[in-house]
Order: structure tokens, then C-alpha cells, then sequence
């Protein structure tokens, strides 16, 4: 019973990321913190560092509170959380800085239903490079609309 307790409050935790990307991505970085966001809709810049980068420290700090807490504090469900969180963000980098942004020149021939959808919705995010009217939309699952033939 507590590895299915721990494998579904991964799961969920994974999930729940994907709300709270879209949520810091909507009202965060496309509002108060829009300073730190907006080198990654304008590249006037020439490093491969952006600004925007440091968004993915807050994630990792609460990662590893998660680590620590069960780690050092008897917080068991740490380790799940903490790998439901850790586990997005790789799914997050892959996904969004190495197959859409190709920061690394990986996944270039990916060229199913699927990663159309996702490099169009992302795409339709990008036309707006204002802080804004700028669309946003969850990473792994975007609106279906995205996903239809053209």
C-alpha cells in the first residue's frame, strides 16, 4: 500500500506541475517578474544564458526542500514530491529549451501529431513578445486545437 501511495503521489505531484508551470508562467513571469521573462521572448542577447533560466532555480530549491525534508525530518512523502518535481523539470528542459528552442541541436526530426502540436502552441505563445496578451498553455498538454491537421 505505501508504494502505491508513493507512486500516485508522483504521479500526481508530475501533474500538478504542469498547472503550475502554466499558473507562474501566466501570472508570474508574464507579470511581476516579466524583467526576468522577457529576454526569452526578445533575443537581444547573445549568450546562451537567459535571464529567464533562473525561473528553473526556484523549482529546483523546492525539489530539494522536498529531499531535505525527508531526508533529515521524517517527511516521507518528501521523496515523491520532490522526484514528482525534479521529474517534471527534465521533462520541461527536454521538452521545451531542447525540442522547441533547440538550445541543444537534439529531436530536430521529431515530426509526429504530437510534437506538432506542441511546437505550434508554443509557436502561438511566442508571436506576442509583449508581457501582454501573450497565450499561454500547459507544456505537455496544450489545448487539443493545437493538435489538429492542417
Amino acid at each position: 500500500m505505501n508504494t502505491l501511495l508513493w507512486i500516485l503521489i508522483f504521479i500526481a505531484t508530475f501533474c500538478i506541475m504542469e498547472f503550475m508551470a502554466w499558473f507562474t508562467h501566466k501570472y508570474v513571469m508574464h507579470g511581476f517578474l516579466w524583467s526576468l521573462h522577457k529576454d526569452h521572448h526578445h533575443k537581444d542577447h547573445s549568450s546562451w544564458w537567459e535571464r529567464n533560466d533562473l525561473f528553473f532555480l526556484f523549482y529546483a530549491a523546492v525539489s530539494i526542500g522536498c529531499f531535505i525534508g525527508w531526508q533529515y525530518y521524517g517527511f516521507w512523502a518528501g521523496l515523491p514530491i520532490g522526484l514528482g518535481i525534479f521529474a517534471y523539470g527534465v521533462t520541461y528542459f527536454l521538452v521545451h529549451d531542447i525540442f522547441i528552442h533547440q538550445r541543444f541541436k537534439l529531436f530536430r526530426s521529431a515530426n509526429n501529431w504530437y510534437a506538432k502540436g506542441i511546437r505550434r502552441a508554443h509557436k502561438m505563445h511566442h508571436k506576442h513578445l509583449g508581457k501582454e496578451d501573450g497565450e499561454c498553455y500547459g507544456m505537455l498538454f496544450p489545448p487539443l486545437r493545437f493538435f489538429k491537421k492542417k
